[in-house]
């Protein structure tokens, strides 16, 4: 298969964790079919978080849409109308001054997700939508002009009273749930973006993450949510006889916000051996992550981050590319 597949490890990269006689997941894991396919390892910047990371990536260009609003259109729900203001709602708890993120899917998702729908009606006069996903997080958007600037995860800070209406219904949820609720951050309406890098062409996007699709809708490609993670390997083979694929592990990462090295460790080698059964014979394959996740703190490392690629692009292994170049180069020398 010509196409080129992309396959974006989400966090990968990590401390040297104890746990592990100070190697990194992503060291420490089995993963064969990576280190035998991809033998051409080069290295690009990391960024805070996926969506500021993947916009550049893709476009050559930091974005002008907040995160909230392109989560939303990951989801289906409609941005271009110019009164609609997106909220990403993300599960935490609020006790002695402070928010505290919490990564716990099941619970979340059977206390949260009932309690927060149960409160809705504070916010009838702004005639919300809302839609749910991982673990009990949410896209919330509304006919409201309020964008506060509010503490973002993963790491914890001290609490700031969110105004209006939509406090009162943070705040309603948190009341019911001793402190646990739904809060909100990365708010704000649609903005510009920017065209994608030439030469990257026809391309499906698949994921069971909003913010990954909804960088990708808003560049016009075609998005499929899967939340299943083996499901997302064969929708992506079907998908690359078409065009060029983007996948998205985003379970990396969400092992690495619960300190779990272990289980990292296993999906990453679990992904590793579906892209054996799926992609053998693609012949441009490029892995690559977006930042670094700490399983010994759980939060987001800002550094270089790996790009593993069957494609030979003549340079040595270790180069660093400008992230704004960085698919322009490689799609530039595939086979």
């Amino acid at each position: 298969m010509k196409n080129t597949l992309f396959v974006l490890l989400d966090g990968a990269e990590d401390d040297p964790n104890p746990l592990m006689g100070g190697m990194k997941p992503i060291d420490a894991a089995d993963m064969p079919f990576l280190r035998r396919k991809a033998p051409h390892r080069l290295k690009t910047s990391g960024k805070g978080y996926t969506h500021l990371f993947l916009n550049e990536f893709f476009t050559g260009h930091p974005p002008e849409i907040p995160r909230a609003a392109l989560e939303a259109m990951g989801l289906g729900m409609d941005m271009r109308d110019p009164e609609r203001t997106a909220y990403r709602l993300s599960p935490a708890v609020i006790s002695d001054g402070m928010i505290r993120w919490s990564y716990s899917a099941t619970e979340y998702t059977e206390r949260l997700v009932p309690t927060v729908e149960s409160h809705l009606d504070i916010l009838d006069r702004y005639d919300p939508s809302i839609k749910f996903f991982i673990g009990g997080r949410a896209i919330l958007t509304m006919d409201c002009d309020d964008v506060p600037d509010l503490p973002a995860p993963p790491s914890d800070a001290p609490f700031v009273e969110v105004p209006g209406d939509l406090g009162k219904m943070v705040m309603a949820v948190a009341e019911d749930l001793r402190g646990t609720t739904d809060y909100p951050w990365g708010c704000g309406k649609f903005g510009r973006q920017y065209p994608p890098v030439r030469c990257l062409g026809k391309m499906t996007a698949i994921s069971n993450s909003p913010t990954s699709l909804g960088i990708c809708a808003s560049l016009g490609c075609d998005i499929r949510l899967i939340d299943d993670l083996d499901g997302r390997f064969p929708a992506a083979k079907e998908a690359l006889r078409h065009g060029n694929v983007f996948l998205h592990i985003d379970e990396v990462d969400e092992y690495s916000h619960q300190k779990d090295p272990f289980k990292k460790k296993a999906v990453l080698e679990h992904a590793d051996r579906l892209m054996e059964e799926y992609f053998s014979d693609a012949e441009n394959i490029i892995f690559f992550a977006d930042h670094g996740t700490s399983c010994v703190t759980g939060e987001h490392i800002t550094m270089d981050v790996p790009i593993w690629t069957s494609i030979d692009t003549g340079l040595e292994n270790g180069t660093k590319i400008p992230l704004n170049r960085t698919v322009e180069t490689l799609m530039e020398n595939r086979a």
